[in-house]
């Protein structure tokens, strides 16, 4: 799989993102994502055409009353790897992408909120890791069958 990566320059002094990036290795992509705070998790996942550059406004009260706020970026999104073939992009891949980032970090009691391919996505991975999650909120996604 060809692998493209945006450079890490493209990212400099964007207006109110000044958290820390981390990355975690998935298979063999590189992904993104912010852990600020403290406290129960609380796990963000956006949709197309975002990156975690959308919650920007929402983790600093969130980290304020007490969470710990998590929001990778989708692959092919923001600063994670980008698949280069768009057979690579599939729906199961991206649940599977995500079901092990999850996993690798071992996260538990988590608020979960998704939106767009965001929900479509993490509401895959709740009902893959139950136990994992505490709470679901939704806004402008499905639940597929």
């Amino acid at each position: 799989m060809e692998i493209l990566r945006t450079p890490e320059a493209r990212f400099e002094n964007l207006p109110g993102f000044g958290f820390q990036p981390r990355y975690t290795q998935v298979d063999s992509l590189r992904v993104h994502y912010i852990d600020e705070g403290g406290g129960p998790a609380v796990l963000l996942m956006h949709g197309e055409p975002s990156w975690t550059y959308l919650y920007r406004k929402m983790i600093p009260p969130l980290v304020g009353a007490g969470f710990r706020v998590l929001a990778p970026d989708l692959v092919g999104f923001g600063r994670s790897d980008k698949p280069a073939a768009v057979e690579d992009h599939t729906y199961a891949r991206h649940v599977h992408w995500m079901l092990e980032w999850v996993r690798s970090l071992g996260l538990d009691g988590i608020t979960f909120f998704g939106q767009d391919w965001g929900g479509l996505i993490g509401l895959r991975v709740v009902a893959a890791e139950p136990a994992r999650f505490s709470r679901v909120a939704v806004a402008n996604t499905g639940l597929p069958t």
